[in-house]
């Protein structure tokens, strides 16, 4: 019951747009969304997160979604004068005996906002919505249609969906970049943080060569900095004693169908490393989703060898990383859900997450019961140390593996 929450059907929420009545329509292959898609991403006033682009719903739904047995149901709603003002894409799928639609992406995206066509249609009231998806919901025989990671505010506009959501197991960190590079690396990291990584730099060099930051411009260079991450990010769970959620071919298929650009635009991935000069060794990686405003932070690993590990390459790619992207015009930055070390010392903004449900059959309305719980201990354990220390351990001993915690 991952991802439910609280029955988003009797919240309340604005009423200045409560007369409007949505007028409900959906595709049920990407190929018919895909013009109405394409055609809403790129309008000058949408809102949207980088996660609901098409090129990335598509590479997720041919590789993870087809393993899944999952089916896309794209939903548009449009108002009384036939113009769309959102579109949800939505994953359905069989769960416990029910048919549930959840935003594609799942545990791969961040966040499952719905794409509004503009800051007004942002506005609408989320009672409107849940009207308009129900509707839509008893005609396709849907029990219940899931929300995780639905953030209360993107890009200073509410989103309505997350009104009277429970709030998710974790938030997401991020912060807004000046146009001017130096300007932004000034504010974020202090002087004395400044000073330590350009010293971590120069014994970098001193010991293995200058290094670079690259930015794949190619499918060769994306499939190459892919395969570091891979590689590094395997050792670093099997150091942990954590399974690897990249084992899967349908897994790996998608992270490699992300790389690839499309007719319509760039890949999905945004793929950025820090490579050693002499050789193009891969000394971190940094991946993600982006658009015309904002880098959203995915996947990010480094080499676990001593003799690179200890001068902090992952560090050194972050502090460019968010330089190239300042430079570049981005106004955002995010470093994905969860909380971390490293995401604490930079990071100005939490972006606040709620999970919620809107059930459409009565069976679907009994999830919003146990989904609820489970989100609320779920962010417990993840809030508090020794819960926390307490779920590793079992986590450890029901995977065959003695591992040993401490709090220091």
């Amino acid at each position: 019951m991952t991802g439910l929450a609280v029955d988003l059907s009797e919240a309340k929420g604005p009423s200045a747009a409560e007369a409007v009545v949505l007028a409900p329509e959906a595709f049920t292959t990407l190929a018919a969304a895909e013009a109405v898609w394409r055609e809403l991403e790129a309008g000058p006033a949408v809102v949207m997160t980088p996660y609901q682009r098409f090129d990335f719903a598509a590479a997720y739904m041919t590789t993870i979604g087809r393993a899944e047995a999952a089916s896309p149901f794209v939903a548009v709603l449009r108002d009384p004068l036939g113009r769309v003002r959102l579109l949800l894409p939505f994953a359905v799928r069989r769960e416990l005996g029910l048919t549930v639609a959840r935003v594609i992406g799942g545990p791969h995206a961040n966040f499952h906002m719905p794409i509004f066509a503009t800051r007004e249609a942002a506005g609408l009231p989320h009672g409107t919505i849940v009207a308009a998806l129900r509707r839509l919901g008893r005609v396709a025989g849907i029990d219940a249609f899931a929300f995780a990671h639905q953030p209360r505010i993107w890009d200073g506009t509410a989103n309505p969906l997350a009104v009277g959501g429970t709030p998710s197991a974790s938030d997401a960190y991020g912060m807004r970049l000046d146009g001017d590079a130096e300007a932004t690396i000034r504010r974020l990291f202090s002087g004395d943080a400044r000073r330590k990584l350009r010293q971590k730099e120069k014994w970098l060099v001193d010991a293995h060569g200058p290094v670079t930051h690259r930015v794949a411009a190619t499918p060769v260079e994306a499939e190459a900095i892919l395969a570091a991450y891979l590689t590094q990010k395997a050792a670093r769970f099997a150091q942990l004693g954590l399974s690897d959620p990249f084992a899967g071919p349908a897994a790996r298929d998608f992270l490699t169908a992300s790389c690839l650009p499309s007719p319509a635009g760039p890949a999905p991935f945004e793929l950025h490393a820090l490579m050693a000069q002499a050789d193009g060794r891969v000394l971190a990686t940094f991946i993600g989703v982006a658009d015309g405003r904002r880098f959203s932070g995915m996947l990010t690993s480094f080499d676990p060898d001593p003799a690179f590990a200890r001068f902090s390459p992952g560090d050194l790619l972050l502090h460019r990383l968010i330089r190239d992207q300042a430079a570049r015009g981005r106004l955002a930055l995010d470093l994905g859900v969860g909380e971390a070390h490293y995401k604490a010392k930079i990071c100005e903004e939490t972006i606040a997450l709620v999970d919620g449900l809107v059930p459409v059959s009565p069976r679907g309305r009994l999830l919003a019961i146990g989904g609820r719980l489970a989100v609320t201990v779920k962010r417990r354990i993840k809030r508090n140390p020794r819960l926390r220390f307490l779920a590793e351990s079992l986590r450890g001993a029901a995977a065959g593996r003695v591992r040993i915690f401490s709090n220091r």
